[in-house]
């Protein structure tokens, strides 16, 4: 437990009347499913771009990727690096070109509704079939913040760690219900904005004597710490660790959550703007929480004997040792921030699929905006339920939730999406096997062990699912002029549409 809590519980108690205010300030300004799912495509540049980067980043920013970094020192740079370049090429690839087509398809709300539109799937397996895998691997994904949120409430308060999870479950859930995509756009911004902060103060302040003091501590300590290419223990990365850790870029062509940003932009001229703003936000946060897992390895050796359990808790540990109790408090409310700018997001996609693309297609067609608002938020509860039970467990890894979450989403839908926006012949048929085999093989890879299976399984599962839209496309014959008609369309209003 944290010592001065008292003044951190305040602290913490203003932060969630803040996110419950705009929560229920969204609530009075939804009235329609578009505004509960995408915020009725009103987001400026800012809040399209830092809610794209909170509710990517989660608490695995704060906790995880320290954490990584505590115990495996500049290895690390592979993943961020990864990730950084996925960014940009999330942001310049698809951003534009999928709100495009998300209007022009029948102003498609989801995921799973955009690609049956785009193929003018009338069996519906499409949508059914990607709705099915987003509530599978959300589950996971979600499951991640609710352990993060654990552990934070955990170490703060020295609460047990069943109840802290219950804890954090209802904060996530509580805005998320009534306020829909718009309190969870809104709130992301302040909470982007938070978490960057955070990142940026803490290994400033605790880095005595800047980079070069720090970097001869460490080399003393051990110099395999700030080699990239070589593990803590002095042997090089294999080709298929480097691989597997830059391969965590591919993930982002797939998350439901973060192409929900692009779709919910109040028009294609802020794109350009938003892509700035996130991709430095996303620089700025990634060398943070480098910098806090190095810094961590200094301060622990010193200060605790070179002792701690739970790598992943090295943030919550040197904000505590720095800073003033109310300050502390402030930074340590980030990270609930991040846990819940990504939790949020993930229940609402997850409850958009249950609605739009289970209740409304399979149940109701002819359901009305209210009645599909309610199902969702209805979901939201029931999502949050499962998951909750899933991160109980107490021995759960931030980082390993998230990994497998992240390579289902990628492999499944990341070449599905690109080549859905870019290759005028692909079908309804290459579609469907493209998003089986990648999300099956991420599935069975995971299970198998040694030699090449200790590849990241996003990796296998992104090639086998672009292959497989290839070569079903091909074999069965070019889609329905309509569906190429759609496709000329959408290109033309790339120029035209604001």
């Amino acid at each position: 437990m944290i010592e001065n809590s008292y003044a951190i519980s305040l602290t913490f108690l203003a932060y969630l009347i803040g996110m419950l205010a705009i929560g229920l300030y969204a609530y009075k300004r939804t009235s329609s499913s578009e505004d509960y799912f995408l915020g009725g495509r009103s987001l400026g540049p800012w809040p399209t771009a830092l809610s794209a980067g909170a509710s990517d980043m989660s608490g695995w920013l704060l906790l995880g990727l320290p954490g990584y970094a505590f115990a495996a020192g500049m290895e690390a740079i592979w993943i961020a690096g990864g990730l950084l370049a996925g960014t940009w090429l999330n942001w310049l690839i698809c951003a534009k070109r999928l709100r495009t087509y998300s209007i022009e398809a029948n102003n498609a709300l989801t995921l799973p509704d955009f690609l049956s539109t785009r193929f003018q799937d009338k069996s519906k397996m499409i949508q059914t079939i990607s709705a099915l895998f987003i509530l599978l691997f959300f589950l996971f994904y979600t499951s991640s913040g609710l352990v993060a949120g654990g552990k934070l409430f955990e170490t703060v308060f020295g609460l047990d760690y069943t109840y802290a999870v219950i804890i954090g479950t209802i904060c996530v859930v509580s805005y998320t219900l009534f306020g829909g995509f718009l309190a969870v756009a809104w709130t992301d911004l302040v909470q982007g904005l938070m978490m960057s902060a955070a990142l940026v103060i803490v290994p400033l302040i605790a880095m005595d004597g800047g980079w070069s003091e720090l970097s001869s501590t460490l080399t003393a300590k051990n110099p395999e710490l700030l080699n990239a290419w070589t593990s803590v223990k002095g042997e090089p990365l294999s080709t298929i660790a480097i691989i597997s850790l830059v391969a965590w870029g591919l993930g982002y062509f797939g998350q439901p959550h973060i192409l929900a940003r692009f779709k919910a932009s109040r028009s294609n001229k802020d794109i350009g703007t938003a892509r700035r703003i996130a991709v430095i936000w996303t620089f700025i946060s990634m060398v943070g929480a480098l910098l806090i897992g190095l810094v961590g390895i200094n301060y622990v050796d010193v200060n605790l004997a070179g002792e701690l359990a739970d790598s992943e808790k090295i943030f919550m540990i040197l904000v505590n040792a720095v800073f003033h109790p109310v300050v502390a408090g402030i930074l340590l409310a980030a990270i609930l921030a991040a846990i819940m700018s990504t939790a949020d997001s993930q229940l609402l996609v997850s409850s958009s699929a249950l609605a739009e693309d289970f209740y409304k297609q399979l149940f109701n067609k002819e359901a009305t905006q209210q009645q599909i608002v309610n199902v969702g938020r209805f979901a939201v509860i029931a999502i949050s339920i499962v998951a909750l039970v899933l991160a109980l467990n107490p021995e759960s890894s931030v980082l390993g939730l998230v990994s497998y979450a992240w390579a289902g989403f990628g492999a499944a839908f990341g070449p599905a999406i690109m080549l859905s926006l870019f290759w005028r012949n692909m079908n309804r048929n290459g579609a469907l096997a493209g998003i089986i085999v990648g999300g099956v093989t991420v599935v069975v890879w995971k299970q198998l062990t040694g030699g090449i299976f200790d590849i990241y399984e996003i990796v296998p599962g992104f090639v086998l699912s672009t292959l497989a839209i290839l070569v079903f496309s091909i074999l069965t014959g070019a889609p329905e002029k309509s569906v190429t008609d759609g496709f000329d369309k959408y290109e033309k209003s790339l120029d035209t549409m604001d």
